[in-house]
């Protein structure tokens, strides 16, 4: 039995004068599953989480979170919801358990209830021996553990995650990655997460909408994302050439056959082509410059080589871009547009 829509969204538009930051998007997340939405700086990806969080009106389109519209019905969606961003609300002078009681008490949580969540949410993240401590000497990792349950001390239906482990290390990183999951598993949260890191959506997400200026471009499962590349005909090759330069990369990108092409670092060069004469076309381009190839490999799909495949450039290719002050409430304020 197919699961339930608890997010339906619609032409989804917001303008910020002349500039469009989401541009007529559609989609549904299901009740109990993780949706990403993946893309570049620039994309729309946090616009779009503020719109579906209340923090920003939609300039065209609707949207709903458990049936109330985001607009009309924005308290009732705020009692579903909670929502990590990208910056860390903690105050480093308290402690976690202190912390975690302020917050709380905003929700107007019951003492005696919201003692017993704050002990079973920091048991979750495995910070109960650090209760006491100041967030302040807390690791980056901690922090942003910490940052993830403040949001739950309402126990929401639906978890909005913006960049969730953006500048954590690797470490860390996968700790926020397992809690997820986790989180999402045992306790049936429906969640929305924004990253640009391919591997992260791979990952985590049950379905996955790729956004590039502003529009959503791709829209399945990660599985079903790999097959537009290698259900085209699509080949994914890897080079590594030893005197790699400039014109070399040119030649390649000239071919017919090549969609795009993306350098690793100084040797390596990942190269979305199409076409049975591919490989022999891009070696022949490669020669024709002097290259020399000290390897190729024919590799599996991933979502960079979607990303690759439907844009023509890469995640990394796109700057942050500025917008300006949005005049709404207690919001309006210049921000990245992600």
């Amino acid at each position: 039995m197919e699961k339930e829509s608890i997010i339906e969204v619609k032409n989804l538009t917001k303008t910020f004068n002349k500039f469009t930051a989401v541009d007529d998007i559609s989609f549904n997340v299901k009740k109990g599953e993780i949706f990403g939405l993946l893309g570049p700086n620039g994309a729309g990806k946090s616009t779009t989480l503020r719109m579906l969080s209340t923090l920003a009106r939609p300039t065209k389109g609707t949207a709903t979170v458990g049936g109330y519209d985001i607009v009309e019905k924005d308290t009732e969606v705020r009692k579903l919801i909670g929502i990590v961003s990208e910056k860390m609300i903690m105050y480093n002078r308290l402690t976690a358990r202190e912390n975690l009681l302020f917050f709380g008490k905003l929700f107007n949580i019951p003492k005696n209830v919201l003692d017993k969540r704050i002990d079973e949410l920091l048991e979750l993240v495995k910070l109960t021996q650090w209760k006491n401590s100041q967030v302040g000497t807390f690791s980056t990792g901690m922090r942003q553990r910490m940052n993830v349950i403040r949001a739950l001390l309402n126990m929401p239906q639906v978890l909005f995650l913006d960049e969730p482990t953006l500048g954590l290390d690797p470490q860390s990183s996968v700790e926020i990655r397992d809690f997820i999951k986790k989180l999402n598993q045992e306790n049936g949260t429906t969640i929305i997460i924004t990253t640009h890191m391919m591997v992260e959506a791979d990952l985590l997400c049950d379905h996955i909408g790729i956004m590039d200026h502003a529009k959503i471009v791709a829209l399945d499962t990660s599985t079903n994302l790999k097959k537009l590349i290698s259900g085209a005909g699509t080949t994914i090759l890897k080079l590594e050439i030893g005197n790699l330069s400039p014109d070399i990369i040119e030649a390649i990108r000239a071919c017919k056959c090549t969609d795009a092409v993306s350098q690793e670092n100084s040797t390596h060069l990942r190269i979305v082509a199409h076409g049975d004469e591919a490989f022999d076309s891009v070696i022949d381009a490669v020669r024709a410059k002097n290259g020399n190839v000290n390897s190729m490999e024919n590799l599996q799909p991933t979502l960079e080589d979607v990303f690759l495949h439907i844009t023509g450039h890469e995640v990394r290719d796109i700057a942050d871009q500025k917008i300006p002050i949005e005049r709404h409430g207690p919001f309006a304020q210049q921000r990245r547009i992600r």
